[in-house]
């Protein structure tokens, strides 16, 4: 990976394989915000703009420990899409389309505990109240942080009521997510343990929550956990996998499947597989 830091921050060349607005639209995370082509969100307590010139990414104000430390690991930065997207194709030319499809989707390597709440805040829920909840969420319990909140603690959601988070408009997710801020705090929910325990292991833990059940916890590890084995099915996925990928499963699809399900996703959506 070639870069460079300049007055105007870090400067990451020959990055045709990522795409800001496929990577922040495809529903992994919930907090980036777009305008006039540049995305700014809270990336580990760092009020971040990004966005891109050609095949650079340009990270704002960014020093080299910042990219070495967090932006790196963050956009997932040392692994060769191209090569992934391609390995995928060849071995299951049925992919082809879905892949080429949304090409630039890289899957974010989110903070475990944010990740988690957010997908408890997702269920029955859709992207614009997913939003506002845990803009509310930040905005309440979070540090100001630029033009922003960093994310509340595990710990300081868990000393809370459900009651207390009645103003979110949250509904029932409420108690969900004061039972995984508590299991979370406690340590009885390890989020640093379950990114190298077995997939297994991780998802029984993490269906330990009230409220967390194989969606859920098949998100947070891929999208928080950063297992890109995990494979999240939801309406669109199931219908997608049925309809267009008959006799293909989460299993076949290795190492890598994290990374083949965001590009099923995506295309089925286009396509409004799922019926919408």
């Amino acid at each position: 990976m070639e870069y460079k830091i300049t007055a105007r921050g870090a400067e990451i060349y020959g990055l045709s394989s990522l795409d800001l607005a496929e990577t922040f639209d495809c529903g992994q995370c919930f907090r980036w915000e777009e305008k006039n082509g540049r995305f700014s969100a809270v990336v580990r307590c760092r009020y971040t703009t990004v966005y891109k010139e050609g095949d650079t990414l340009i990270i704002e104000n960014c020093t080299e420990d910042e990219l070495k430390n967090i932006f790196i690991e963050y956009f997932d930065l040392s692994l060769d899409y191209d090569a992934v997207r391609g390995g995928l194709v060849e071995k299951y030319p049925i992919l082809r389309d879905a892949a080429e499809h949304a090409p630039g989707i890289h899957i974010l390597s989110q903070e475990p505990w944010e990740a988690l709440c957010s997908f408890i805040i997702s269920q029955n829920n859709n992207i614009p109240r997913i939003k506002g909840i845990i803009s509310r969420l930040c905005e309440a319990y979070g540090e100001k942080c630029g033009e922003s909140y960093t994310f509340p603690t595990a710990e300081k959601l868990a000393v809370l009521e459900p009651d207390d988070l009645k103003y979110l408009r949250a509904g029932f997710r409420a108690g969900y997510i004061i039972d995984g801020a508590r299991k979370t705090a406690s340590g009885e929910v390890d989020l640093e343990y379950l990114k190298t325990a077995s997939i297994s292991e991780a998802r029984e833990s993490l269906m330990t929550i009230h409220g967390v059940g194989p969606k859920v916890a098949e998100c947070t590890l891929l999208y928080g956990l950063h297992r890109l084995e995990a494979f999240p099915i939801d309406t669109w996925m199931k219908k997608a996998m049925s309809t267009l990928y008959q006799g293909l499963s989460p299993a076949d699809l290795g190492e890598y499947a994290g990374i083949a399900q965001q590009y099923i996703f995506h295309y089925s959506r286009s396509l409004k597989i799922g019926g919408e």
